[in-house]
Order: C-alpha cells, then structure tokens, then sequence
C-alpha cells in the first residue's frame, strides 16, 4: 500500500536529540485512503512531528486486520515513487504486485517484498479474490544521495521463524541472532517480526551505532523498560549495544523491529515522491502528470482507474526535512 492521500499535510519534521537511555514514544496519526466513511484507514507513526527517521525508514503504516467485505480492501491503481524503497509485511490476506519493471507478485503473509524505486517506477496493488481480512505494515526506506537514481528492483524473500528468548523472531532485512536475511538495502538495516510470550523478557545485543523502533502491532510491549502500547512506537537513539524487551501482559505480544544508522542528509517527501528540493518535486510531479516515460507502464492492472494522478502542490514551498530539527517548514506526508 502506498500513500494515497488527496491532501498531504504540511508541517515541520524532524527531532531533537535524546539520551540513548531515553525511549521516544510516539502515537500514530489515522489517515484515511479514501473518501467514503467505510474507505480503510492506517496509523501512521513515521513521519510526524516528533521524528523523521529510523535509521533510513522513513514511513510506517500498520492498517487492519480490516473485513475486506466492509472496507473495500486495497485497489490501488498505478501511481509513480522516486528514490526509495518500499517494504510491504502481511500479517493476514494476500495482495497483487505489478510493477514498470515487469514484476508480478502475490505478497503474502511472512513473506517480505521490497521493491526499489530508484530514477522512476510505477506499480498497483489491489487485495486478492480470496482474502477475507487484510492486516500488515508498508514501510519505506529512503535512498541515499548516491544511490537515489540506482535501477528499479524487486526482491523477495520468506524468513524462516528463528527462538529467541521468550519468543521468536523473523528476519526481513539485516541480522538478529541466529537470523539473516538476503535482503540488500544501500544503508544498514534491522528490520524483523517479533513474537514473544506472556511474561517473556528477551534482552539482546544489538548494534551501537543503529538508531532502533519497535512498533506494536497486537498486545503491549516495554522497551527498556517504557511501556508501548498498540498500534505506537518506541524508539531509541543510537549508542547503547543491548536492547531489553519484554511482555508484561498475559497475551502474546507481535512487534516489527526497525533499526538503522542515522540518516543525516535532508530530503523532500511529498505524495509518494522523494526529492532533496521543491524543484524536484516539481519536476517529478509534472514528469507522472504528463506520463513521462521515466515510471514506465504497469501491465495486467484491471481497476477502475488507469493510474492515480498527483494531488496538486501546496502553496508554500516544500523544504527539505533531516534526522534534527532545522529551520523552515517541510512537507510531511
């Protein structure tokens, strides 16, 4: 699922440093991608005010478990990304992937898909025939300078379950415990699934140089001890090399774990492009409104629509937004 919006919001992004001790907790935003009252809607925790990043993620929707039969479920025509990543994780239903590169997929539960934009790509998502109740988590990775206009890609991997203590863990992207995935990203990345237990306390190595968040999906979680509840985040900044998770509740627990080195440079993200200027996402804009052939076609899409169009630009001038607040106002999604 990509960001849909008619409207993207405007505000100023980005934090001020915290103690690595310290866990920020934040409260996701609901944002509907629709206009009628039974349109499906997301909770939205990056990016909004408080924080940009985690590491290079750079936008996590969690939606459902949603009854396809109420809600519509996913029909998204073909619609154009520049200069990132997007990672689609099912916990429940199954989803039709066609992409300008020529990829057909079924994205399906506990299987991770990534799909590198790069110069220009266009895809569509639509729910298949035979899901009943769509639930999981699009996240998006931005790429760096140097790689921004690398060439369109898609990979695919399904994680086998690995034990951890109190739990188990599947590894998406990067390497926890005995987990490693194939997943090539162009900044170091942790990304994974963890279930643990009632009662379960899991305290582990990880990275010191690697900001982390930890997104609840079902039940509760304390991170170093702060409670997270459903459907927020805690993150941590980098510095510390252990991480201690634990379920306080009776209930199973299900988290995604993100993490990743700080991400300094700036950048514009508006609809579903990322800039590092107003004038590239000007550019980009008129590049999809005009059907340019930098996004290249999606074939075997048969939804009402034939693409999405781009919303129109604020009239302000979007800034760049980075890891720590600087000044002027930037675009949030």
């Amino acid at each position: 699922m990509s960001n849909i919006e008619s409207s993207p919001q405007v505000m100023e992004c980005g934090h001020e440093p915290h103690p690595p001790s310290e866990v920020q907790r934040l409260e996701p935003r609901l944002v509907s991608l629709g206009e009628g009252a039974d349109s499906m809607t997301v909770r939205r925790t990056i990016p909004q005010l408080e924080r940009s990043f985690v590491g290079a993620w750079c936008f996590a929707d969690h939606y459902g478990p949603n009854l396809v039969e109420a809600t519509g479920g996913m029909d998204v025509a073909p619609h154009p990304h520049t200069s990132l990543q997007t990672v689609s994780w099912l916990f429940d239903g199954e989803i039709e992937h066609r992409d300008s590169g020529g990829i057909h997929e079924l994205v399906r539960p506990g299987e991770v898909n990534l799909m590198t934009s790069g110069f220009g790509i266009s895809h569509s998502e639509v729910t298949t025939d035979q899901t009943e109740y769509l639930h999981g988590v699009q996240l998006w990775v931005v790429l760096p300078e140097h790689a921004k206009n690398m060439e369109r890609e898609f990979q695919h991997f399904r994680p086998e379950p690995v034990d951890v203590d109190g739990g188990t863990a599947k590894v998406l992207v990067g390497t926890l415990e005995e987990g490693v995935s194939p997943i090539h990203t162009e900044t170091p990345l942790l990304g994974a699934e963890i279930v643990l237990r009632p009662g379960a306390i899991w305290e582990f190595e990880v990275n010191t140089g690697f900001e982390h968040g930890v997104l609840v999906d079902s039940g509760s979680i304390e991170m170093d001890g702060v409670l997270i509840d459903k459907d927020s985040m805690g993150v941590r900044d980098a510095g510390l090399g252990n991480l201690r998770l634990s379920n306080p509740t009776d209930r199973e627990a299900r988290i995604m774990l993100l993490g990743g080195e700080p991400f300094d440079e700036g950048i514009v993200m508006w609809w579903n492009f990322i800039g590092r200027s107003h004038e590239e996402i000007v550019e980009l804009r008129d590049a999809w409104q005009r059907d340019d052939d930098r996004f290249g076609g999606v074939r075997g899409y048969r939804g009402q629509l034939r693409r999405l169009e781009a919303p129109p630009l604020p009239s302000m001038r979007l800034k760049p937004r980075y890891r720590r607040r600087r000044g002027g106002r930037g675009h949030q999604l």
